[in-house]
């Protein structure tokens, strides 16, 4: 294992994180089936090491998002399908996970945000962003890491005491008059890497869920974008249904819902939902 991946290496979390943002812009920029650098490129651009690079891309391989071909190189996958909770104006009621959750801080800087993440704060690269890596505990035990990208105009004199206690969006509010409103959440499968098998005390390649939101405020302005991985083995999402007349919607979403199979609800019935986190014992 590279030096850096080591567990409480100063600025670790960091570096992995920059490394795959980078790799990720490069999926984004391209079409699937478009090849991507080699790994011995990416690293002399990035200045990291091949142990280093191989990770990022090794998760991105297991996601989905690239694929290696012997003697070829690496290339853009197949798009995902993509499928909606609930259709656009209709509500999505999501409640407090099980348990006592707390936070320990693994990274907290001021940097620039960068083409990809600048893009979904709708900020210049060179604008600056607070990036922070936290650790999330459900009664004293690992249950999830997060990277927050925050932007950093929002939130001067942000400490790590408001990022270790309390609701984050309770202290955006209350600490610096930042009024969050939505947030679009995708939810989809992987495995954990090395070293984040090592923070959540899981064996590596563990199955995890990965969420990316993104969070706006009340003028509709981007505050945060976040990605975060969930154990697989004791977090679960679930979704209580209500269909027919009784969910009472003005205008039936189109197409099918997760777990009901197509054609179900030929007569077009509606279907309201809401969403919790459920930690298992």
């Amino acid at each position: 294992m590279d030096a850096d991946e080591k567990r409480g290496a100063p600025g670790a979390v960091l570096k992995r994180e920059r490394v795959r943002e980078h790799i990720l812009e490069l999926v984004e920029a391209r079409s699937p089936g478009d090849p991507i650098p080699s790994e011995r490129t990416l690293c002399a651009h990035l200045g990291v090491s091949r142990p280093t690079l191989r990770t990022a891309v090794d998760e991105l391989v297991t996601a989905g998002l690239l694929v290696r071909e012997h003697g070829r190189g690496m290339f853009v996958a197949p798009e995902k399908i993509t499928q909606e909770l609930v259709s656009p104006g209709h509500a999505l009621a999501v409640t407090q996970a099980a348990g006592a959750w707390s936070s320990r801080l693994l990274e907290f800087t001021t940097m620039p945000a960068g083409a990809r993440v600048g893009r979904k704060l709708r900020l210049s690269p060179a604008a600056g962003i607070v990036y922070v890596a936290r650790l999330r505990l459900v009664d004293g035990a690992p249950m999830a890491i997060e990277h927050l990208h925050i932007r950093a105009d929002l939130v001067p004199g942000l400490t790590s005491e408001e990022l270790e206690s309390g609701d984050l969006y309770e202290h955006l509010r209350e600490h610096h008059a930042v009024h969050v409103r939505d947030a679009v959440q995708a939810i989809e499968p992987t495995v954990v890497t090395r070293a984040e098998a090592e923070l959540l005390g899981v064996p590596e390649l563990s199955p995890a869920l990965l969420f990316e939101r993104l969070t706006s405020d009340a003028d509709g302005r981007p505050v945060e974008y976040v990605h975060s991985l969930y154990r697989g083995d004791r977090y679960r999402i679930v979704s209580r249904l209500t269909l027919g007349p009784a969910a009472n919607l003005a205008d039936p979403p189109a197409g099918h819902h997760p777990g009901i199979p197509p054609g179900d609800f030929a007569h077009r019935d509606t279907v309201a939902s809401s969403t919790r986190g459920d930690v298992q014992a």
